[in-house]
């Protein structure tokens, strides 16, 4: 493979993820709600031309998104004049497309300009596709396709499950934004707030899904880590979500992502909180965590996102995991168990009484989770028991917890961690 022909997918990755929402969203708000799929369509032949001849032409070299802006139009037109209804909105697309160009060819006034245009266009379509109306699992893999500009194939390597499905969950909401008559803008009143909530808990579902995947040959997804962020610190940026809580997920999203370097070492090799070398932790990520950390305790509401950002700060705060103040994270648990009174938080708070109380209190903590469906193939609960049973001495039982955690699916460096620790336990046994 040629140099021009490898830099291909790095140009691709860093310019069109940003600039194909941007123009999805923009011409979605021309041509209508109704009409996504047409805005979607052009953008992506944009992409497939790029693909297509830069490897052999090479990259524009005056301005890449330029070029993109111009094959978007062209095939955004040919669309509008094979639709007599659309017709009408050609001088629309034409004008916008007109401006986008000029934004990236005249002065930093213009474009500055035009930035702020592109960025309310693309807070009305996080809105859209973060709609309540559309399920969940749809509006994670709508906001992939029109935000973030991930195909079909990479949304399902992303949430771990079939391409048919992921195919399926954007059709199926598609269809509820149609049946519902959704309107591409910003809710005001009451429904603000709910239509916020739901926005936050797909960029926080985005964020988990990168930060610890699930299965597969990757323990973090680092496109899916970015992607999150640049989309809570878009919603940040808008005066209207300026609020406690935007600042309260970007700062758990700084907090956690500042770890990521420190996640394996060189070999690949998982490595636990108990073992990184902490200062591989990202320390501009951290410092930026706690400047939103602070403005987040500006208000008087305690989101969930409040929690998990003050127990990743008394991690971060922690010169090393025996100085880690496991007390507090133990009573930041009991709050957010209030909150969010899931096994997965009632597990995570197991940890926490471990290493505050005790191995066995642990044990008697985990020991109530073992009935929870939501946990009945999570490898996280017999691991945990594994290795407390471990640090008990009880060896025999703690390997048979580990070999049951290697049953369930988990990615593979959470694999051959497990798969390691039980051969420890088998060699001391014998």
């Amino acid at each position: 493979m040629s140099q021009v022909e490898s830099s291909v997918p790095a140009v691709i990755e860093q310019l069109f993820r940003r600039s194909s929402g941007q123009m999805a969203a923009a011409l979605t708000r021309i041509l209508g709600a109704e009409n996504l799929e047409l805005a979607e369509d052009a953008v992506q032949e944009a992409l497939l031309q790029a693909l297509s001849l830069w490897p052999r032409k090479g990259i524009p070299e005056k301005n890449p998104k330029a070029w993109l802006i111009q094959v978007a139009k062209n095939h955004a037109i040919n669309a509008l004049r094979r639709n007599s209804q659309l017709a009408r909105k050609e001088e629309d697309v034409r004008h916008w497309f007109r401006r986008a160009a000029e934004a990236e060819t005249q002065g930093a006034d213009s474009k500055a300009a035009f930035t702020d245009e592109l960025k309310d266009d693309t807070l009305r379509m996080m809105f859209f596709c973060c709609h309540p109306a559309v399920r969940e699992e749809s509006r994670l893999a709508l906001t992939l396709k029109t935000l973030g500009g991930f195909d079909t194939p990479t949304i399902a390597r992303a949430l771990l499950v079939h391409e048919t499905t992921v195919a399926q969950r954007i059709v199926r909401g598609k269809r509820r934004i149609r049946e519902e008559g959704l309107r591409l803008d910003v809710p005001e009143g009451p429904e603000l707030s709910q239509r916020l909530d739901s926005v936050l808990r797909v960029l926080y579902l985005l964020f988990n899904e990168g930060y610890s995947a699930g299965s597969g040959q990757s323990l973090v997804r680092r496109e899916l880590v970015h992607e999150a962020l640049r989309l809570a610190g878009l919603l940040v940026e808008s005066p209207r979500f300026d609020l406690p809580k935007v600042h309260a997920l970007l700062a758990l999203i700084r907090f956690q992502g500042a770890r990521i370097p420190a996640r394996q070492n060189p070999l690949g090799e998982l490595m636990t909180l108990e073992t990184q070398d902490r200062s591989l932790w990202d320390k501009g990520w951290i410092q930026r965590a706690y400047s939103h950390f602070d403005r987040s305790i500006d208000g008087e509401e305690a989101s969930i996102y409040h929690v998990q950002a003050a127990i990743a700060a008394c991690h971060a705060a922690a010169a090393s995991f025996e100085s880690t103040d496991w007390e507090r994270i133990r009573r930041l648990y009991d709050h957010l168990l209030q909150l969010d009174p899931s096994p997965v938080v009632a597990l995570n708070r197991a940890v926490a009484v471990a290493m505050e109380q005790g191995w066995s209190a642990g044990l008697e903590q985990l020991a109530a989770l073992e009935e929870e469906p939501t946990l009945s193939r999570y490898h996280l609960l017999p691991a945990a028991q594994g290795e407390f049973l471990r640090r008990l001495g009880r060896m025999q039982e703690a390997a048979a917890r580990l070999r049951q955690a290697l049953l369930f699916p988990c990615s593979n460096p959470e694999r051959e961690f497990l798969e390691r620790k039980l051969n420890q336990i088998i060699s001391e046994i014998q």
